[in-house]
């Protein structure tokens, strides 16, 4: 029955979730630099940039950024100086069209793009005998999806996920409608559209559908963009398809290997469903951890400067699994 009693406590002023989703972003931390860049070129034309931390050790973890995140993130750096400390090689990538560099074809991401991880994972395998998978929000219901769909890479050890939408449909609902979340349907709703404004230039068939209507300046929720935009351009009927089919939820039983659920009760961005108890109560291997508090990949405890907490919950399950 693996429903974790989470360890993790919020100091009673960071107890909102709209505090600790914002402070870990405005607050300094010091990383270490990335060793390596690579350029991972794709069969269909495309490519992904990958980002390395490597010191010979006989394990890799990858990492998955969130909804407009990059490897350049403050979660996934900081992460990455964690599990390298602690004996692992690192490799964090950017999706595509993220990271400040257009991709080459119209389709871009998604939030259930796992084919691109596949590819990742093959790719690394090449050189590691046993690859962890982190992923952040977004990434963290790619990293879960993968994990449950067949075959999975027999390099695949243990799969987490921190402040995951595993049901894709109930957090873009919440995002849209609740009007404590405008500060973030904004910020990801600026950088969407300003990166489809700049294929549009490119693609005269996502020019045209952008015609009229004020064009993508006209859309104003989530639900808006993956309705005229993110189903259509990667082959979704409409936006409630392509958040029925892009979820992971329907693949967490399948999942095979030691995996992580890591999701505040208080998470502004996440709506009951991405609670599955039921689905950690009857498996041996899915582990769900729910702490009251944490807000949206926040986590600060202060008990270790300003380092969060849910970095150090990761090594700890990963050092429990004695890999």
């Amino acid at each position: 029955m693996p429903i974790v009693t989470s360890s993790f406590f919020s100091p009673p002023l960071l107890e909102g979730g709209h505090r600790q989703t914002i402070l870990p972003v405005v607050l300094p931390r010091r990383f270490k630099s990335w060793q390596g860049q690579e350029r991972l070129e794709l069969p269909d034309g495309d490519f992904l940039d990958l980002s390395w931390r490597q010191n010979r050790h006989p394990r890799l973890v990858i990492l998955s950024h969130g909804l407009e995140g990059s490897a350049g993130a403050i979660y996934i750096r900081g992460m990455a100086d964690t599990l390298h400390r602690a004996g692992w090689d690192v490799l964090a990538w950017n999706y595509r069209s993220c990271g400040g560099i257009e991709n080459r074809l119209m389709r871009s991401y998604h939030s259930g793009e796992s084919g691109d991880l596949r590819t990742i994972v093959g790719h690394a395998a090449q050189s590691y005998q046993k690859i962890a998978l982190v992923g952040f929000s977004l990434g963290g219901n790619i990293t879960l999806k993968y994990a449950g769909e067949s075959p999975t890479h027999s390099a695949i050890c243990a799969s987490i996920a921190i402040s995951a939408p595993v049901d894709l449909a109930s957090s873009a609902q919440v995002l849209d409608v609740d009007p404590k979340n405008r500060l973030y349907l904004q910020r990801f709703l600026r950088t969407m559209k300003a990166k489809t404004l700049l294929k549009a230039r490119r693609f005269p068939e996502l020019r045209e559908r952008l015609a009229g209507r004020d064009g993508v300046a006209a859309v104003q929720t989530i639900r808006e963009f993956d309705e005229r935009i993110t189903a259509p351009v990667h082959g979704f009927a409409d936006a409630a398809d392509y958040w029925a089919r892009a979820s992971s939820l329907p693949y967490l039983q399948q999942i095979q290997v030691p995996a992580l659920l890591l999701n505040a009760r208080n998470d502004p961005l996440l709506a009951a469903p991405s609670f599955p108890e039921a689905l950690a109560e009857s498996s041996t291997l899915f582990h769900l951890e729910a702490p009251a508090n944490g807000g949206h990949v926040g986590f600060l405890d202060f008990n270790a400067g300003l380092q969060p907490w849910h970095e150090r919950r990761v090594q700890s399950f990963l050092d429990n699994l004695d890999l």
